[in-house]
């Protein structure tokens, strides 16, 4: 919210996104994937021998979180799955009939 922060955004063309004062739910989406990253990757480890085996075991987490975890909210599909499953439906008369 500072003003260098607003000039920044601006002078690169991004447009900032805030939600309202203290609306937790704005930001739900985020919280919980953050917290299911941390309990599944952390999972009693403190600490990792250097930052390229922390990112590996990051990059290993979010290829397995896309592409074989199951989601509820996906009926029991990984994200990959789920939009495969997208693709494969016609989108217009034509490729239907």
């Amino acid at each position: 919210t500072s003003r260098a922060f607003a000039q920044a955004c601006k002078s690169a063309g991004v447009r900032r996104s805030m939600s309202a004062i203290g609306s937790s739910a704005d930001n739900a989406l985020a919280e919980s994937f953050n917290a299911t990253f941390q309990r599944e990757t952390l999972q009693g480890r403190k600490s990792w021998p250097n930052e390229r085996e922390a990112r590996l075991d990051a990059f290993r987490w979010l290829h397995r979180y896309n592409t074989r975890r199951r989601h509820s909210r996906l009926g029991q599909r990984s994200p990959i799955a789920f939009e495969d499953a997208l693709q494969l439906t016609p989108t217009t008369l034509a490729q239907a009939a």
